[in-house]
């Protein structure tokens, strides 16, 4: 166990010397395992999970999702996400900022990144609520909220790497997050609510929009719903019925949705030669960096479990006597404290290694704990000092201080606590579309 603890500790060291987390951990990974065995051990263990990882079908499903969420970016659906969310909610006391919320919503649901949600929809949202005389405070920290719902509702890329590395269902994961993710968009609501309420000058109403112009804005949706629909209900098996059966894999989903988006962005004039290459150098780019964290996280995985770490953890559980309950408010403390300096996927996969075993010797359900794992880590998308999404709003908008963002997302930043107690303290609203499958 103190092998495991230093090794943990070196991780964190070298993170703070700036050296990649991908690296840190394989090396930390890789210098213990031999520790424990011997070196030839084990670069063998590191040099057959680098080729079983470049192997791995159930992995492809990885960079679809990626190469989906890029052409559905290239194709323009956030706008006529905004516009409709706009002509049902413009009209409200912070209606701009609420419709913003609702369009990260429907905009992640087809995206699956937090980042790439954030980054868009500063550039349709910001301009309109600047127009209309909104704060900085108030703009920022709706767009930099909202886009934390890109890693919750489903196709989610964060829950697909979740579900590889402990084995759990990753349609269960994506059925699972549908439910907390609308909780998420009601209760950042609400947080505009109040943030309007005591300050009426942060969000002044618009203009009622007429039922044609609100129809007009939804027939302009329709692929975006098309699309999603396509998914997940091939991922459910919802297009089940004689003769035909189209049930897919979540790789044949991810599959379908990136076709999908590719046709979409087409039919709207979107693509050319030029932007279809470089969606597909993004992709892969943020593919190989994706399957690198991977990589050296299982590295580490494998010698933190050598090491005993979990064992440990749950003999000292058994013997403290510590309730259940405990032992999962004491994980989210550590997410919470590992939040300010981590982003959202290397804390997930520095951590799950060690903590999943744990939790489910415990009885707690796999599912549930990867939904409040990924609650929990859209916490630090918006938690100072490393938010990530802020840092994303600060490079697109450039005008408007960390500062100022930061102290728009307190709200925002409550609203998610309240969310995650919750889901905490009532299980079913995570277990229950689930349990039907």
């Amino acid at each position: 166990m103190v092998t495991a603890i230093i090794g943990f500790a070196l991780v964190l060291v070298l993170v703070f010397l700036r050296m990649p987390i991908a690296i840190a951990m394989a090396l930390v990974g890789t210098v213990g395992f031999a520790y424990q065995t011997n070196s030839r051990a084990a670069i063998s263990m590191a040099g057959r999970l680098v080729i079983d990882t470049a192997q791995d079908y159930g992995l492809s499903v990885v960079p679809l999702f990626i190469l989906m969420g890029l052409f559905v970016n290239k194709g323009g659906l956030s706008r006529e996400l905004y516009r409709a969310s706009h002509a049902f909610l413009g009209h409200f006391r912070g209606g701009l900022a609420m419709a913003t919320i609702v369009a990260c919503g429907g905009f992640s649901a087809i995206c699956g990144s937090s980042l790439a949600t954030a980054a868009t929809m500063s550039k349709v949202a910001m301009p309109q609520m600047r127009e209309f005389g909104y704060s900085d405070e108030l703009s920022t920290a709706s767009i930099a909220a909202g886009g934390t719902l890109g890693i919750l509702i489903p196709p989610s890329v964060i829950l697909v790497i979740y579900g590889l590395l402990t084995e759990t269902s990753i349609g269960k994961l994506f059925i699972a997050g549908i439910v907390p993710g609308l909780i998420g968009i009601l209760f950042y609501l609400l947080a505009v609510r109040v943030t309007v309420a005591r300050k009426p000058d942060a969000g002044p109403a618009g203009e009622r929009s007429s039922w044609n112009e609100r129809g007009a804005a939804l027939k302009d949706v329709w692929n975006v719903i098309l699309l999603f629909v396509l998914v997940i209900g091939g991922l459910y098996g919802l297009f089940n019925f004689s003769p035909i059966n189209l049930t897919f894999s979540p790789t044949e989903a991810a599959g379908m949705g990136a076709a999908g988006a590719f046709l979409i962005a087409l039919f709207r004039g979107n693509l050319t030669v030029k932007v279809i290459f470089e969606v597909l150098v993004e992709a892969s780019q943020t593919t190989a960096s994706l399957f690198a964290v991977l990589i050296g996280a299982w590295i580490f995985s494998n010698f933190v479990n050598l090491a005993g770490l979990p064992e440990a953890l749950l003999t000292l559980v058994t013997q403290w006597s510590v309730s259940p309950t405990a032992v999962i408010f004491m994980i989210l403390l550590v997410y919470v404290l590992l939040g300010c300096v981590f982003e959202s996927l290397s804390m997930l996969l520095l951590t799950v290694p060690i903590f999943f075993p744990l939790v489910t010797s415990l009885g707690f359900d796999p599912v549930w704990f990867g939904i409040i794992v990924v609650v929990v880590t859209e916490i630090s998308l918006i938690t100072p000092p490393v938010g990530l999404n802020v840092f994303v709003l600060k490079g697109v908008l450039g005008d408007v201080s960390t500062t100022t963002i930061f102290r728009g997302t307190v709200p925002f930043w409550l609203a998610d606590i309240v969310r995650l107690l919750l889901l905490v303290f009532v299980p079913t609203l995570v277990l229950f579309l689930p349990r039907l499958m």
